[in-house]
């Protein structure tokens, strides 16, 4: 479905740091959660967090957000950060990806941080200039793109500094749970 068909109310749920470090969210409860909330057709991509619904209402992002970690919180009896991005904004997300090459060769090195909020221009400048390593860093309003051409295990460019240098939180997906998650939205309403 492209996005200029996609229906406005296609939500696309990232959490931040679940099901490591002792942090367990089954997604069977993700689900349940969003489904009791009065979403519609939610469904969880991997075991990292991953979830696409439909909206019932128009509410803002960050209304939602708040409102889901709240709920979370409850249920799951710890903090944990949603990064919601609509469909059409994810739609944008992977049509302005400034690595198309990295994309197509090498997609599990190249990533997108989701951010809570778009940081600064002078603190994106700082960031940059003040990494030496061998990643590139492209930040765009909430969205950061990297490339990990080591990948990510050894790289000193963790997410904690990124979110440390920033001044927001984040998390990070690789580009092809970015397209897979892409696609889960676009069959929520086709059924498969």
């Amino acid at each position: 479905m492209s996005s200029a068909v996609r229906p406005a109310n296609h939500c696309i749920a990232l959490l931040r740091a679940v099901n490591v470090g002792g942090r367990s969210v089954l997604m069977a409860d993700l689900r349940a959660m969003l489904g009791e909330l009065g979403h519609d057709n939610p469904r969880t991509l991997l075991q990292s967090g991953n979830a696409v619904f439909a909206l019932k209402s128009k509410v803002p992002v960050a209304v939602l957000e708040k409102k889901l970690e709240a709920e979370a919180q409850r249920r799951f009896g710890f903090d944990v950060a949603f990064m919601l991005r609509t469909a059409a904004e994810w739609d944008a997300i992977i049509a302005r990806n400034p690595f198309p090459d990295a994309a197509t060769n090498d997609p599990a090195r190249l990533i997108l941080m989701a951010l809570k909020g778009a940081p600064g221009a002078a603190t994106v400048k700082a960031l940059r200039d003040g990494y030496q390593g061998p990643e590139t860093i492209h930040v765009a309003g909430r969205d950061a793109y990297l490339i990990y051409p080591e990948g990510q295990g050894n790289s000193k460019l963790t997410n904690a500094l990124i979110e440390r240098r920033l001044g927001v939180a984040g998390t990070a997906r690789n580009w092809n749970t970015v397209l897979k998650l892409a696609a889960l939205a676009s069959s929520l309403d086709d059924g498969t």
